[in-house]
């Protein structure tokens, strides 16, 4: 049986995303683990006595029971509850290993300020999630979706490294009866060795698709103010179409210096999209289940 865990906290954007988790259960025949985790280190926990704390989680237990009931009956979907006390981050990607979760659906926080203004931040759970776990991790930042999955977009750009999310768009695609849009932006700043290889590789990925017998699209844009736009650009462009309704990423392993953080363009997509993202991190395990 496959699982799709979902991380939750009564936060109305975990709220979206377990809808979302809840299409993707009925397409893929999943289970869905809902998951609680209390942080015992934490503030809120710290101003409370042992047997207050015990009183809390019993509450907790009791409404996430009644929440998962509620949603499986409505959906028909089987869900069960886990609250486990711990460090957030730590607890998703154990659970998630333990139980052998295909995917991890989790919401992004909601709008926080910062000096620039309000924006939506990938906050620090969700880029450790992302960077430790050993399946996708899909993002649900927006308040609207639609109710499945007509097009899916698989952005390229100089890294060689596309098999395993292409893989993914082809699965996907074939479960939601999808179409794939590959799409490339390329900066003013790039040479045109660089432009031709981006070129060459949506063209590959284009066949691969197509061989799968999967319906594509290609579209090769221009991120006119360089290569700090190319985001903004794919991003602008996924939003016009009106039909996009899932991105997949490939995010990379870093140094040490920014351990448990994603690479800033990856985290740039999580934190700007209203779109869901599905985010990869090339690794032999995430592989495993494309051969299911």
């Amino acid at each position: 049986m496959n699982y799709i865990l979902v991380p939750y906290d009564f936060d109305p954007q975990t709220d979206l995303a377990f809808d979302q988790a809840i299409h993707l259960a009925r397409h893929t025949k999943s289970r869905i683990i809902l998951l609680y985790v209390h942080e015992q280190q934490g503030f809120l926990s710290s101003l409370f006595s042992q047997e207050q704390n015990e009183e809390m989680l019993e509450k907790i237990s009791d409404q996430m029971d009644a929440v998962a009931a509620n949603m499986s009956f409505k959906s028909g979907v089987d869900i069960s509850v886990r609250l486990e006390i711990g460090r957030i981050y730590s607890v998703i990607v154990d659970v998630a290993r333990e139980t052998g979760a295909e995917f991890i659906v989790m919401g992004t926080r909601s709008l926080e300020s910062s000096a620039r203004g309000n924006y939506r931040m990938a906050g620090a759970n969700t880029s450790r999630v992302i960077r430790s776990a050993h399946c996708p991790v899909i993002t649900i930042g927006g308040r609207t979706h639609y109710d499945g999955c007509r097009t899916i977009m698989l952005p390229i750009d100089h890294h060689a490294e596309t098999g395993q999310k292409v893989k993914w768009a082809i699965k996907l695609a074939g479960i939601y009866g999808a179409r794939v849009r590959v799409v490339a932006a390329l900066s003013l700043e790039q040479k045109d060795r660089s432009r031709d290889k981006i070129r060459r590789q949506v063209e590959n990925v284009h066949d691969q698709i197509k061989n799968a017998g999967i319906g594509c699209e290609t579209e090769v844009l221009e991120a006119q103010a360089g290569e700090k736009d190319i985001v903004s650009s794919l991003l602008d462009y996924a939003n016009r179409t009106g039909d996009i309704d899932l991105i997949i990423i490939m995010t990379q392993q870093e140094s040490a210096i920014v351990e448990f953080f994603v690479d800033s363009g990856a985290q740039e997509f999580i934190r700007k999209s209203d779109i869901p993202v599905m985010s990869v991190v090339p690794r032999d395990a995430s592989s495993k289940a494309l051969e299911g």
